[in-house]
């Protein structure tokens, strides 16, 4: 097999000199489990094969975060299908990463339990508890291939916030150098040899980590996509890339003076491996039922859903403002705005069931969600963009919420937005004024025209990002919770509803054929985007 050797050390002692006492094999940030067209092609039957090579050396298999969540199929199994395939891989442990909250704290605590392995979290407490955030594993002594091996599992701040389900204000966070210094003092006490710390953060924390923890013999990362092996301190960091496309053979070996060695070899998962059947079994079971789960019931809905084109792309309309309300509450921005073209069905959804194959009608695409820091102007230009080509049939034709404001369809093109009918929560647009808009990632790559926000600062980066459709999932999950009808062991309430009042929707107890089920009533047509005349500025219609 093709591999890559790394001798991660100081020493000139030569790798091959050395008596390797354990192996660790390594991976993170897992999201598609089928193939990609091209090598390495990754897909998680053929990962097993590359793991199992390795079988005979009775590996510590160790897994760095982010598998419950994003990709198609983790909409619709909210990640159940990487539990079946993780605890088939043989998985020894794991780190949570920020991924793992998506669904809520329940749901990830539902497929923990499931899980044949620890998951570590060493430096986040939650408030509701008083113990770490899902109950992970704060440390553990683990004795290995006879080697005595101390493990932990520390993240970064700057992801909290990015947990759509979790308000921060819930959370203590501690600083993972301070909790990194007392862990790896702690397990040294207790007779570890080796300190292994486990991570889901960037480069530039792992490699402060290395720098100023004394103790920690190894870091084993996750959250940055791509491979790659450094050494910061003496101190090995390995990434091990995403998606199954590569596996990290960690060879740790004692040197004579003291201390550990460890050599990494790269291993590309490509297409020459066979598929190992048991994970392919799972992958297509998975798969091949995805018709199955999508008649999921999501919520009932008192009213029709116009998702028609010639509605969405003309005019506010009760789907958009559904949608974009979902948006402002799990980002808890200023303001929402989706370009309309998002939504994709151009179909009437009849008043009742939602399931999640509506769901996916709807949002057929795996869409970021980002928020940036926009000026007013920046704002202003934006709404003149998303208006300029009315009444055309155009995608870039916004929905909204948190703001509203008219236009002159009769104007001409980017001089349509009367500036004094826009209000932002309520209050007169300031130009010189930052706002938090919650956007598309495609709109702040400048898409449908929308290049004003290209230099807008995001808040937190594309691989933190939700999806359009988990939120609008976690939406009515949060419904459930606030009118009783789901049970939250948490507390966190799923952060997108509020207890005391939800601008947004609003539940009651039905029950349809003997069953309780959420019934949500959708905001209606309130006057977000409205016609006005230049010379009167008065309503026109909407």
């Amino acid at each position: 097999m093709a591999a890559e050797s790394h001798c991660q050390s100081k020493s000139t002692e030569s790798c091959d000199e050395l008596e390797v006492v354990l192996t660790i094999l390594h991976f993170n940030d897992v999201y598609e489990i089928r193939e990609r067209s091209e090598d390495p092609v990754g897909g998680a039957a053929r990962f097993a094969t590359a793991v199992k090579q390795f079988q005979h050396l009775n590996p510590l298999i160790v897994f760095s975060g982010d598998c419950l969540n994003p990709s198609l199929l983790s909409t619709i199994t909210k990640g159940k299908h990487m539990v079946d395939i993780l605890n088939k891989l043989g998985v020894n442990c794991a780190v949570y990463g920020n991924h793992e909250f998506d669904f809520g704290v329940d749901h990830l605590e539902e497929m923990v339990a499931q899980t044949d392995f620890p998951w570590f979290l060493s430096n986040v407490y939650d408030r509701f508890t008083s113990d770490t955030l899902g109950h992970g594993v704060v440390s553990r002594l683990v004795r290995w291939r006879g080697l005595d091996i101390g493990l932990m599992g520390l993240v970064e701040e700057e992801w909290l916030d990015t947990l759509g389900t979790v308000d921060k204000e819930n959370l203590l966070y501690v600083d993972y150098v301070s909790v990194g210094r007392q862990l790896a003092s702690e397990l040294r006490s207790q007779g570890a040899e080796l300190v292994v710390a486990l991570t889901h953060m960037r480069w530039h924390n792992d490699a402060r980590l290395a720098a100023e923890t004394a103790g920690i013999d190894l870091i084993l990362g996750g959250h940055d996509h791509e491979y790659g092996v450094r050494e910061v301190n003496g101190v090995p960091v390995v990434k091990s890339g995403s998606d199954f496309r590569f596996l990290s053979k960690v060879d740790v070996s004692r040197r004579a003076g003291g201390g550990f060695h460890c050599a990494v070899q790269k291993v590309p998962v490509e297409r020459r491996l066979v598929e190992d059947p048991a994970i392919k079994l799972i992958v297509d079971g998975y798969n091949n039922n995805v018709e199955h789960m999508l008649d999921e019931v999501l919520c009932q809905i008192e009213v029709d859903l116009d998702g028609r084109s010639t509605t969405v792309r003309r005019e506010e309309c009760i789907l958009g403002n559904l949608i974009t309300n979902a948006m402002l509450e799990a980002t808890h921005a200023d303001v929402a705005l989706l370009n309309s073209g998002t939504l994709r069905s151009d179909t009437v959804h009849q008043a009742g069931t939602l399931t999640m194959h509506d769901l996916l009608q709807i949002l057929p695409m795996q869409d970021p969600v980002l928020v940036v820091e926009a000026t007013g102007q920046q704002l202003y230009e934006g709404l003149e963009n998303s208006v300029r080509n009315y009444p055309t049939l155009d995608g870039r034709f916004p929905q909204v919420a948190g703001m509203q404001f008219g236009f002159d369809p009769q104007g001409p093109p980017g001089n349509r937005v009367v500036l004094n009918t826009i209000k932002v929560q309520g209050q007169d647009l300031n130009k010189d004024k930052t706002y938090l808009v919650a956007m598309k990632e495609y709109l702040t790559k400048g898409k449908d025209g929308y290049a004003m926000f290209l230099d807008c600062r995001k808040t937190f980066d594309i691989e933190n990002a939700p999806t359009l459709s988990t939120i609008l999932i976690n939406h009515f999950e949060s419904g459930k919770i606030i009118h009783g009808l789901k049970t939250c062991r948490s507390g966190h309430r799923m952060s997108l509803i509020k207890a005391s009042i939800s601008p947004s929707v609003s539940a009651v107890e039905r029950t349809p054929r003997g069953k309780t089920a959420l019934v949500v009533t959708v905001p209606g047509v309130e006057g977000r985007i409205f016609h006005v005349t230049r010379d009167s500025q008065s309503e026109a219609g909407t």
